[in-house]
């Protein structure tokens, strides 16, 4: 497919993702299920409040979930060139909900210790990956940072089991059980601008850098002799997007298959080319996660967390895309 045509599907996409945001405005349980006539706004105190206070900072962070999850999965699957690859890969999922565990457990179950804890453990598993791979002495450095950080996401994963075990099962275990299942329904204002500074300069550094993706994903000696020193730009992307991704998920919990499904999808529609995949995996996982929290917010009286309608949206589609792939060939 020509570039303009690729150009031309980004645009369309990104329209898209502006009209979804424009018309989750108006999605809700008030006042009355599923839709908020858009005059009310104008008339109703409670729905001016509950537009801007609660609606909008909610939009927005589920925008840069999706972005964040989608392009962290996107380099990843490029860069260790494995299609199964996703944001929790490197123990970082596991370690933001083992800190955000410890933290309703033995420090404090305020929101904002609890979003401190969880990017502090979740940068440390991506600290303790690559430690661990620099240690091990076995295989090349992309198959010892994919060793360590399946060992170092066992660990943590055996310690949020730990911490389960030992939470008072009245009070503090339904806490951490519905921040593991993820959801956005305490997000405010406060918690965007907290996250910001992370995911931001962690979303630009992959946007500026995916004319390099391509390279990345080759082995090291090709990429090396085409002027890349892949070892160094490959930790700094790494380093920016799973800093991105520790600080979204501290305060969205684990919300699960956002990075594994839409790189598959952007792909299919912009080609393996990182220079148009990476825009249009944004884009498509921002409108991903806006429609299923949409749904998470609106299905049903009591919220559904987030979490379990993007699992079953995207195991479903990650089942389509398969079977479609398997009757082609």
């Amino acid at each position: 497919m020509p570039a303009n045509n690729y150009n031309r599907w980004l645009v369309l996409i990104g329209v898209v993702l502006f009209t979804t945001l424009v018309l989750s405005v108006f999605i809700g349980r008030y006042p009355s299920p599923y839709w908020m006539p858009p005059s009310l706004i104008a008339q109703d105190t409670l729905a001016q409040r509950l537009v801007f206070m609660l609606r909008l900072p909610r939009l927005i962070t589920a925008l840069l979930l999706g972005a964040t999850l989608s392009t962290c999965g996107t380099v990843m699957q490029m860069i260790f060139r494995n299609p199964l690859v996703e944001p929790g890969f490197l123990g970082v999922s596991q370690g933001a909900a083992f800190g955000a565990a410890l933290s309703i457990l033995w420090l404090s179950r305020s929101t904002f210790v609890i979003e401190i804890t969880a990017t502090v453990f979740g940068l440390l598993g991506l600290i303790l990956s690559y430690y661990l791979s620099k240690r091990i002495r076995f295989g090349g450095w992309v198959l010892r940072l994919v060793l360590a950080g399946i060992a170092v996401s066992a660990l943590f994963s055996a310690g949020v089991g730990i911490l389960k075990y030992m939470a008072d099962p009245l009070t503090e275990l339904p806490d951490i059980t519905f921040w593991l299942l993820g959801g956005l329904w305490s997000v405010t204002w406060r918690d965007i601008l907290y996250v910001l500074p992370l995911v931001l300069p962690g979303l630009v550094i992959a946007y500026l850098m995916r004319w390099r993706l391509n390279l990345l994903s080759l082995d090291d000696e090709t990429a090396f002799s085409l002027g890349l020193i892949p070892f160094r730009e490959r930790a700094i992307l790494l380093t920016a997007i799973v800093s991105a991704t520790a600080a979204i998920t501290s305060i969205s919990g684990v919300v699960g298959w956002v990075g594994l499904i839409i790189p598959h999808i952007s792909r299919r529609l912009f080609s393996a080319n990182g220079r148009y995949s990476l825009p249009g995996a944004m884009l498509l996982g921002g409108i991903f996660t806006v429609l299923c929290d949409d749904i998470a917010r609106s299905l049903i009286a009591g919220e559904v967390p987030l979490g379990i309608i993007s699992s079953m949206l995207g195991a479903l589609i990650f089942l389509y895309l398969m079977t479609q792939i398997g009757s082609r060939k």
